[in-house]
């Protein structure tokens, strides 16, 4: 007697990552030596691919005098890194003050976890025109 053995990964890459299912055929007792415990139901896939966006790292670029993207949305907990690629000195700070780095030069890095849902502006203080938003959202 034949049983199917399925088993659900991820494909994570660039553009995202999807579910991958997998089907291969094995006789009965192959599968109890490479699997002498009952299979057990998990998430459905679509439930593993949000945790996973959830914990994916959330990166925003400076460069050129712009924050980019300009607009992040993350789900609360995210943690957010800012990265200085650019050529001069810039800075990470809160509008409503709640949070500002050092001046960042060329390669430093800044991050900030959001843990509550909601809109938070920031702006270069050193450069005011430079803008941008990180928009916090439940799955």
């Amino acid at each position: 007697m034949h049983q199917i053995f399925l088993r659900r990964t991820l494909a994570c890459g660039l553009a995202g990552c999807a579910a991958v299912t997998l089907g291969a055929a094995a006789p009965a007792s192959s599968m109890h030596a490479m699997h002498p415990h009952p299979l057990v139901k998990t998430a459905a896939p679509e439930a593993t691919l949000m945790k996973v966006a959830a914990t994916a790292p959330a990166v925003v670029k400076i460069g050129n005098f712009t924050f980019g993207p300009e607009v992040l949305t993350v789900a609360p907990g995210t943690t957010v890194t800012w990265v200085n690629d650019d050529d001069i000195p810039h800075t990470v700070a809160a509008s409503d003050q709640s949070y500002r780095s050092k001046v960042l030069d060329t390669g430093d890095r800044f991050s900030m976890t959001f843990a509550k849902p909601g809109t938070y502006e920031y702006f270069c203080s050193i450069h005011p025109h430079m803008t941008g938003k990180v928009v916090v959202k439940a799955p």
